[in-house]
């Protein structure tokens, strides 16, 4: 089972316990603002999204991460890697995603977690290059990508919805942990 511990977080597979928790989040409108089409989710397309996250798991060797806290054990949200399928125009690549709780926002707990993400794509699954997308305006994202050294590479649309998005990088061998 894949885990990481950073200072404050554990980063761990999911289990059945996430699925509430992960629901509250899900179905936060403010959460969901900047994520697919701005719909929140209900505690079945939670359960779906966790089914999704963990199938990648074992089709690609990564996936979404439960992120915990680490001293109280409450689910924060989820971080990980993502084969960004609904944007064809930029595979092959691996993105970097996130969703936390807003009471969890603005404390640094997504810049932890993704910071330690990168650094599990780099050494444990040997990728070279993680991309971010964000739509515009999302500027706590943006914030998180550039304290992640990640650098704007292009802007395209969304295929299906039709909103801007600005596409980041970064290079992982150039990558400082």
């Amino acid at each position: 089972m894949t885990e990481i511990h950073t200072p404050r977080l554990v980063l761990r597979r999911w289990d059945d316990d996430d699925l509430v928790p992960m629901a509250d989040i899900n179905a936060d409108p403010q959460v969901m603002r900047w994520i697919g089409d701005g719909s929140v989710l209900d505690g079945d397309g939670t359960a779906e999204a966790v089914e999704r996250w963990e199938e990648e798991w074992d089709e690609e060797g990564f996936g979404v991460f439960a992120v915990e806290l680490l001293g109280s054990g409450e689910l924060a949200g989820a971080v990980g890697l993502s084969v960004p399928e609904y944007l064809p125009e930029v595979l092959p690549a691996v993105e970097i995603t996130w969703r936390l709780g807003r009471q969890f926002w603005g404390q640094g707990y997504a810049s932890e977690a993704a910071q330690a993400v990168l650094e599990f794509a780099l050494q444990d699954r040997g990728l070279d290059r993680v991309i971010g997308i964000v739509r515009p305006g999302d500027d706590a994202s943006e914030n998180v990508l550039r304290k992640l050294g990640m650098v704007p590479e292009r802007e395209t649309v969304h295929p299906v919805y039709g909103f801007p998005l600005h596409v980041h990088s970064i290079d992982l061998t150039e990558f400082q942990a």
